[in-house]
Parts: C-alpha cells; structure tokens; sequence
C-alpha cells in the first residue's frame, strides 16, 4: 500500500512539475489577435506592417498577427463573419456597416486624407474630369470597397446617374495595371505604390489627387479620415485591455512615422513592398506621409465629411439616422503610452 501511495505521490508530482513547466505559461500566454488588412504593402496602411516591424505589438505583450487581403471590403466581411478580430481599413466601412445595423468603431485613425488617386489611361485623353466617365469602365480594388465608394461619389457629385459608369474588381499593384495596360478598365482608382509605377511608365495621368489632406478637402470638400483600425463595438467592450494595447503599439508606429523620414521608414519595411524600386517608394512615401494622423486621434471634421460623401449615393446611408459618434472612440488613443 505504502508503494502505490509512494508510486501515485511520485506520478502527482510529475504531473505537478509538468503544469508548472508547460501549463502555465500557455495560461499567461496572450490569446492571438488576428488583424485583416486590406492589402498591407500599401502605403496607405504601412502602419500595420510597420509597427509589426518595429516589435511593438510584442513590447505591449500582444500576439498579433497580419492578415493580407486585397480589398478591404473583403477584409471587413472577415471581421463581421468572425474570422479576425481587426480590420485595417478605411473608416468610411464604420458609417456604411451602422446604416445595416452592424456597429464597429475606429480604435485608431491612421490618416486624414484617402492617400488614394484616380488614374487615367494616356489611351484615353477624352477623360477630362469625372463628368467623361459616362459610359466608361472603372477600376476599383473590390465592389463595396472604400475605391467603390469614392468613385461613386465622384461620378454623382459630377452629374451622372446610376448606371452611367460600370465599376469592376480589379485590386492593386500588378492586377490594376494589367487591366489598365489590356484596356479592361479606362480609368481607376488606386494608391502607392500602384501611382508611382503607372507614373513613370507614362501608362496612366493623374486625375483626381487624394494624397494629402489639402488635395482631398478640394476634391471632397472636407476631411476625409481613411485608413484606421476598426473592431467591433462588442469585441472591444468585452476586451478593453487588449485594445489599450492595440492602440499603444499603433500610436507609437505613427508618432514614429511623424519623427522619422521616409528613407528611415523604408528601410523597416520588407525589401518586395518597394517593387524594384525603392527611390520611387521613398519619394512617393515621401510626399504623403503627411496624410498620416501623428497621434491616432480622429480629426474633428472627418466624420461629417465621410457621411456626406456615402449619403451623395448610398441607398444604404442616405436618408439613414447615423450616430457618428458610435463610429470611432477617442479613448484609446488619448490614453496611450
């Protein structure tokens, strides 16, 4: 008896010592944080990769990992299908989601101006403004998307009617310029460093710029936040520890990129983002990272501004009650360390 009471100590200690070896760490162990991100070798979200880059999810004991994605309207249904927990994504899915009745929230708002532009095919020198596009087919990164909506709203303020345009799917990088290159699309609206490389080709002219805050407060009339990390509103109220963190890595990313130059934030950045071409990446960078918020603070004028644009020609938003205030918080990036 005393052997089997001695045999099943021995076995319980063992057992002990294994938890205490294995077990309890992965009890301590942060739970993975899976952010979509609606093409992260975009400039207009190089904050994701950057504060990856940097180690800072890890210094708030995070583990976060980034999810690639195309179009960030695909992104977005990831997060509402419960695939992912975040979205780095344009704001503007915040106020297009609430009008369905789904309520997520900006946590952080990388930038101030949509980083994005409309190109023109040189094969089409009848394309003059918006109004032209009568009849035309028209490149976005994916129907729904923040392009979708920015090209619409363009087509309408000009005059033109449901109908009057087609837009089609065709993302960024190599699959836009090949659409551009073989005709499929006529015009399209795309970011760095799509610009850069259909610039310098001369394939493409610059049609509408919303590069910068100033160039997009012409085109759309206000503020237009874009870029931001949005989560749903209950995911964040059942997870306030974790979205502090969130929120402190990704203030400290973008107080990075305010203090820091482009070549600097370059070179953290993975060798393939720069495509062959990391003079014209820097130089791109370079003149827009002054889209980038220094703080992750939502500008006070933006909301509105995004509001106007959806209900020039959402059937889903327009005419909608839209409590912009439950579209993004402050809070985190107020109190971040």
């Amino acid at each position: 008896m005393r052997l089997t009471r001695n045999l099943f100590n021995g076995i319980a200690l063992s057992a002990i010592v294994a938890a205490a070896a294995f077990g309890a760490p992965a009890a301590h162990a942060a739970d993975k944080i899976t952010i979509m991100v609606g093409g992260y070798e975009k400039q207009i979200y190089l904050p994701a990769k950057l504060a990856e880059s940097l180690g800072y999810f890890k210094d708030e004991g995070l583990d976060v990992e980034l999810l690639n994605e195309a179009a960030g309207v695909d992104a977005e249904n990831q997060l509402l299908a419960g695939a992912v927990q975040g979205v780095v994504g344009f704001y503007d899915h915040c106020v297009d989601l609430q009008a369905k009745g789904k309520f997520v929230e900006s946590i952080v708002q990388f930038s101030q101006a949509p980083g994005e532009v409309e190109l023109v095919s040189t094969k089409h020198p009848e394309i003059k403004s918006p109004a032209d596009f009568k009849g035309k087919t028209l490149g976005v990164t994916g129907l729904g998307s923040s392009t979708n909506f920015l090209t619409l709203y363009m087509a309408s303020k000009a005059g033109l009617q449901p109908g009057d345009v087609v837009t089609v799917p065709v993302g960024a990088g190599g699959t836009f310029i090949a659409a551009m290159q073989q005709d499929q699309i006529q015009a399209g609206m795309t970011t760095e460093p799509t610009i850069s490389r259909m610039l310098k080709t001369g394939e493409a002219k610059v049609l509408v710029d919303m590069r910068t805050p100033e160039a997009t407060r012409q085109a759309l009339g206000g503020t237009y936040p874009a870029a931001s990390l949005y989560l749903e509103t209950s995911w964040v109220d059942e997870h306030k520890d974790e979205t502090q963190k969130l929120a402190n890595a990704f203030v400290k990313t973008l107080k990075f990129i305010n203090t820091h130059s482009a070549a600097e934030i370059a070179d953290k950045m993975p060798k393939d983002f720069y495509v062959g071409d990391k003079d014209g990446y820097i130089k791109a960078l370079g003149e827009g990272k002054g889209m980038f918020t220094p703080d992750g603070v939502m500008p006070e004028d933006g909301p509105k501004t995004v509001l106007a644009v959806l209900s020039e020609f959402s059937k889903n938003v327009k005419g909608k009650q839209i409590d912009l205030s439950k579209t993004y918080t402050t809070e985190f990036v107020k109190n971040a360390k």
